[in-house]
């Protein structure tokens, strides 16, 4: 009798063994800058590993792995990630960075191979209305066909600026905000464009600041990153003060280190504004949902979640948690034990067709997506309007939103 027991706690044990080794292992990639852009890239990483760390539980035998994959800025090498992608067996996602052009770059490729790719923050209008209805890119972040309505509108109404200057980086992103901003703008309002590369040195800046002055301008509407931002930001600073104007950005210049390099100059020089998403982590006292996931954060990453409110790049970090939880909720109803290829088609049709709702930081999400048509061509942005604000830096470095 006792030889029996012993053989069947032998098998049981064998087979607890099996079942753990036939767990399954499903990846995510994250295609992002943690090279020159490492604050809004571990913002984007914290925030899905949080709404991982909530949900997982709801998937027995099967284990999530967020995959870094730092493309440096370089679009050639995210083309790279999405090859590994698709010759990966166990990769689900791809989640993207904050950089526009290699979505844009590749967006053909990316929908004809059908990788799905989640976007937490590059803002780029096209990244998301391939015309096709196999459209495989999801965004919840800031959109570019509508941010530079905002952007305009605070610059107009809330600045009194009257004669604006574009300052523009030479890329898709850039390209696509000038065209929202000068709709924006219409008829009535002659705006002139100054046009930048990346990587910006600061006598460059200088030189294109002074000589962008030069015609009368009494904002700035700028769309460029931390690197850039910072060399315009200095250059503004090192003027006179009766030279000075204001700046109204694009939030690329939150993904880096800028505030803590132009801290002093934004605290004491340069009016500086900048767009986000409706919601604040300096927003207190916090609702149960948020502080629920303040609480996860703060277990999983106590150094960086010490002071929520100061979190850099909390942008990042609020869309990455919200998009994966609309994320996860959809593969509760799948067969997560089918060929990665049909899992992903299968993923990619339960997104367009959510009907639970999710309790995210923004928001409630209420089928957030649908299917893209030419005459839905929003299908695919969890976000509108309606949900992008204004923001300025407060003297502690935190982000504060400011109501619309």
């Amino acid at each position: 009798m006792r030889l029996t027991i012993i053989f069947l706690s032998g098998m049981l044990a064998l087979l607890s063994g099996k079942i753990n080794a036939a767990e399954r292992t499903l990846k995510i990639y994250h295609d992002s800058d943690y090279s020159n852009h490492q604050n809004s890239a571990d913002a984007m990483r914290m925030g899905f590993l949080t709404a991982l760390a909530e949900i997982e539980h709801d998937f027995p035998g099967v284990k999530f792995e967020l995959i870094k994959k730092d493309h440096r800025g370089n679009s050639n090498r995210s083309l790279l990630h999405m090859r590994q992608y698709l010759k990966d067996p166990q990769a689900l996602a791809m989640v993207g960075g904050l950089h526009s052009p290699p979505y844009i770059k590749h967006r053909k490729f990316i929908n004809e191979q059908q990788i799905l790719l989640l976007i937490p923050w590059a803002a780029g209008g096209p990244i998301t209305r391939f015309p096709s209805s196999n459209n495989s890119v999801f965004r919840l972040s800031i959109d570019d066909t509508k941010a530079g309505f905002r952007i305009v509108e605070f610059a107009q109404q809330k600045m009194q600026c009257q004669r604006p200057h574009l300052l523009l980086e030479r890329t898709p992103w850039g390209e696509s905000n000038h065209k929202t901003m000068t709709q924006a703008l219409g008829k009535s309002t002659t705006s002139a464009v100054t046009w930048f590369s990346w990587d910006l040195k600061q006598n460059e800046a200088k030189i294109m600041l002074r000589n962008t002055l030069e015609s009368g301008p009494d904002c700035l509407l700028f769309v460029g990153n931390a690197v850039e931002g910072r060399a315009f930001v200095e250059a503004m600073a090192a003027l006179p003060k009766n030279q000075r104007v204001p700046i109204i950005s694009h939030w690329g210049i939150t993904g880096g280190s800028f505030y803590q390099q132009v801290k002093d100059a934004i605290n004491t020089k340069v009016d500086l504004h900048f767009i986000q998403s409706c919601f604040s982590l300096r927003d207190k006292p916090y609702t149960d949902n948020t502080q629920q996931v303040i609480n996860t954060a703060i277990h999983l990453f106590p150094t960086q979640f010490s002071k929520p409110e100061l979190l850099p790049a909390p942008a990042g970090f609020i869309h990455s948690y919200d998009l994966a939880k609309i994320f996860f909720t959809s593969l509760k109803s799948i067969d997560l034990k089918a060929d990665i290829v049909e899992l992903r088609q299968a993923v990619r049709e339960k997104l367009e067709a959510l009907e639970q709702p999710v309790d995210g930081l923004i928001k409630r999400y209420v089928s957030p997506f649908s299917k893209w048509s030419a005459q839905k061509s929003d299908a695919h942005e969890a976000l509108g309007l309606e949900d992008f604000c204004m923001a300025r830096y407060d003297t502690a470095g935190g982000i504060s939103v400011l109501p619309n």
